[in-house]
């Protein structure tokens, strides 16, 4: 189930908003130019469909969201006990960091926690299957699937050296640990 919980960043475990409800999580991110939304129209293929049956089971979203951000690639990354070097790459997510372009993932399979830090608030964005967020260029973030991850989902770039995060040093993702269902 899709969730938003909103903390000071000086208050760990003591949120301010929280709600299940998509709408009002897309109404209290879209002041911070995060979209998000959910795509529950179009049933997802099997979670061990290749990268080819995946893009194209959503192409037509694709090519709409492509257009409207003008971005030029997208891919599907899987996530789970068998990925390789799984806790380097975990680690990897979980420290604070930017990027030069928005990062835009749709959840086809299983759920993951994109926390956002901004203006003295931290914003914990649980996603799941069907659900689309884009976190603007420049907003501090990291993303935790869990010890036991297990994600498919599709990622869209504007640049083609595809993810590359600019670390921020800040240790505010071990304050904040995401709850993973």
């Amino acid at each position: 189930m899709s969730s938003l919980t909103v903390y000071d960043d000086t208050r760990p475990g003591q949120p301010e908003f929280s709600s299940h409800d998509a709408d009002a999580i897309a109404d209290r991110l879209k002041p911070l130019n995060v979209r998000f939304e959910r795509w529950t129209d179009v049933e997802p293929p099997v979670r061990a469909a290749s990268q080819d049956t995946v893009l194209a089971v959503y192409r037509p979203y694709l090519d709409r969201l492509m257009g409207e951000t003008g971005a030029g690639s997208a891919d599907v990354i899987s996530i789970d006990l068998n990925t390789p070097n799984l806790t380097a790459l975990r680690e990897k997510f979980l420290s604070e960091h930017i990027h030069s372009e928005d990062e835009v993932r749709f959840f086809v399979h299983g759920q993951g926690h994109f926390v956002l830090h901004v203006d003295g608030k931290v914003y914990d964005v649980g996603c799941t299957q069907g659900d689309l967020i884009s976190v603007p260029t420049g907003i501090p973030h990291w993303f935790d699937a869990g010890e036991t991850p297990d994600v498919v989902a599709l990622r869209i770039f504007t640049h083609k050296e595809g993810w590359v995060a600019d670390y921020t040093g800040d240790d505010i993702a071990l304050r904040f640990p995401a709850e993973i269902a």
